[in-house]
């Protein structure tokens, strides 16, 4: 794969509050609309929704794919997912890119109160469960399955949906939820943390031994990667930028994984020790400096379109977002405002959705 054969899209961080925030996101969202990016992503906490997000950007753009990446499967019911999945389609023209994560099996007990147990044969149901309600024009619709029960028969006909394929992608960072995402899914959802390694080594792997099991193509999974990018007049502001969001993330056993496979085990050790001394200071600098030019891009305004290329060739898709930790509302809606205006020159008509 080259960088030319990627598409980009922009991650629309919405962090404010009231009215305000909307209204930044529309503003950003038509301004990557403008300039050709391919999809706007949003993604959801215990704040936030992605959903309501998404309806927002579908009504003030024209062309992009509107995306979550990621909102919580647990979070809403089957039914409730083919619902609101069938409404922004149809609010966006058919401009749905439904993706789809569960958290940490902490996350999914404690914040969302299910079982934790299995994440990925549970998401791996629910997009089975999701296929089914999606086609309930056809008929009944009669699910008995570990995780979910679902018994659906509508007393009137129901309207087919505007598209006969709902796109869904599933979020992976280890290999056996990155395999549901080619036993079943459009797409692989990757995370800021990847590297290119992590992809060829892991991720590619893991997609196709899913693939494999459903006698599916893994060529026909569309692996989407998440970029963070600082731009600023001093390059080592922006360094630090990346590595206190990296510093954040590798607290996190999830990702012992991939520091294993660097070599930045070590690395990850000190972060922590530093993290549980709350010395932000110490963490930052404990971020080895090849991590961050492995993960994200950090660079001099006029040099992100040439650095985001060089991690482009990993991907099919790379959504563009600015660091995930440390910024200010306002600060964030001007780094993502900063990757629109760096990107709008680079991006061919190849790159528009069609």
């Amino acid at each position: 794969m080259s960088a030319a054969d990627c598409t980009y899209g922009l991650s629309i961080v919405s962090r404010g509050t009231g009215p305000a925030r909307f209204a930044a996101a529309a503003d950003l969202a038509r301004a990557a609309d403008d300039a050709g990016f391919d999809a706007l992503w949003t993604s959801e906490l215990y704040d936030r929704s992605a959903t309501i997000l998404m309806a927002h950007l579908a009504g003030v753009t024209e062309n992009v794919r509107i995306g979550s990446s990621i909102a919580y499967g647990v979070g809403r019911t089957p039914l409730m997912w083919a619902a609101e999945a069938r409404d922004l389609d149809e609010l966006s023209g058919g401009r749905l890119a439904l993706g789809l994560g569960n958290g940490t099996s902490r996350m999914m007990s404690e914040w969302h109160g299910v079982d934790g147990s299995s994440p990925a044969v549970r998401m791996e149901e629910l997009v089975v469960v999701l296929r089914k309600l999606w086609r309930l024009h056809e008929g009944p619709v009669r699910h008995d399955g570990r995780f979910y029960h679902v018994d659906v028969a509508p007393p009137a006909a129901t309207l087919p949906p505007l598209r006969e394929h709902l796109p869904i992608y599933t979020a992976g960072v280890n290999p056996r939820m990155v395999e549901t995402a080619g036993r079943v899914a459009d797409g692989v959802v990757g995370h800021p943390m990847f590297t290119a390694k992590y992809v060829d080594e892991v991720i590619r792997p893991a997609v196709a031994t899913g693939a494999a099991k459903r006698d599916r193509d893994p060529a026909d999974v569309e692996t989407i990667g998440i970029l963070m990018c600082a731009v600023h007049e001093d390059e080592e502001v922006a360094r630090r930028q990346v590595a206190f969001s990296i510093a954040q993330y590798a607290a996190s056993r999830v990702y012992d994984r991939l520091f294993e496979l660097h070599g930045w085990g070590e690395a990850q050790l000190r972060i922590r020790d530093a993290a549980r001394a709350r010395d932000a200071e110490a963490q930052i600098a404990a971020v080895p400096d090849d991590a961050i030019d492995a993960i994200g891009v950090a660079c001099r305004p006029g040099e992100l379109a040439e650095r985001v290329a060089r991690h482009a060739v990993s991907y099919d898709h790379l959504d563009l977002t600015g660091p995930a930790w440390g910024l200010e509302p306002e600060a964030q809606e001007q780094a993502a405002m900063t990757i629109v205006e760096e990107m709008r020159a680079a991006l061919t008509p190849a790159s528009v959705a069609g």
